[in-house]
C-alpha cells in the first residue's frame, strides 16, 4: 500500500528496485507430467480424471443400499467401486457422480440377487483390493469400455451374461 510522503519511514521499510528475469522456454521437468499430446494407456498406468477421491465418498454413501454376503469387506467393496467409478469418470473427461457408482456396483450385482458364481467372484476379486495396488490396477483395467459405457438401469439387474460385462468371456 502507498504511503503519504508526509509519513517518515525507515531505510528497511523503502520499496526496493525489481529486476525484470528473462523468460525461459517452458521445460516438462517434472515426473508425472505428460509430454506428449496423447496419454499412456498401457496396463497398469492408471486413468487421471478430475477429483477422483469424491469416488470413495459416494461410494460410502450408498453402501446401505448394498447386499453383501458376510465374508464381504465393505471397505473392499467401496474401494473397487471407486475405482470403477473413478476410471468411468475418467473415461468421460469429468469427476465421478453417483451414476458412475451405480454402474460399478451394478455390474458386480450388489444391488439385488446375483447369481452365485458372480458373487463368488467378486468376492474372491474383491479380497484385500483395500490393500493391494497391483491387483486395483487389474481390476479397473480388466473392465471393457463397453462395459463402463452402459447406462446404471442396463445393469441394475445381474444376469446370466455377467462374464460378458466384465470381460471374461475371452478367458474361460
Amino acid at each position: 500500500m502507498t504511503q503519504p510522503i508526509f509519513v517518515p519511514i525507515t531505510h528497511a521499510d523503502q520499496v526496493r528496485p525489481s529486476f525484470a528475469q528473462e523468460s525461459t522456454a517452458h521445460r516438462t521437468g517434472r515426473p508425472s507430467e505428460v509430454r506428449t499430446p496423447h496419454e499412456n494407456t498401457s496396463p497398469g498406468t492408471g486413468f487421471h480424471g478430475p477429483d477422483q477421491g469424491f469416488a470413495l465418498t459416494l461410494a460410502h454413501r450408498l453402501l446401505p443400499a448394498l447386499t453383501l454376503r458376510s465374508d464381504e469387506h465393505h471397505h473392499d467393496v467401496e474401494v473397487a467401486g471407486a475405482l470403477i467409478a473413478s476410471r468411468r469418470a475418467a473415461s468421460l473427461g469429468r469427476a465421478p457422480s453417483i451414476y458412475d457408482l451405480q454402474v460399478a456396483f451394478g455390474i458386480f450385482g450388489f444391488f439385488g440377487k446375483a447369481p452365485a458364481d458372480l458373487v463368488d467372484y467378486r468376492q474372491q476379486a474383491f479380497q484385500a483390493i483395500s490393500h493391494n495396488y497391483a491387483a486395483q490396477r487389474e481390476l479397473a483395467d480388466q473392465i471393457p469400455a463397453s462395459t463402463l459405457a452402459l447406462n446404471p438401469g442396463d445393469v441394475r439387474e445381474p444376469s446370466a451374461q455377467w462374464r460378458e460385462l466384465l470381460g471374461l468371456s475371452q478367458l474361460t
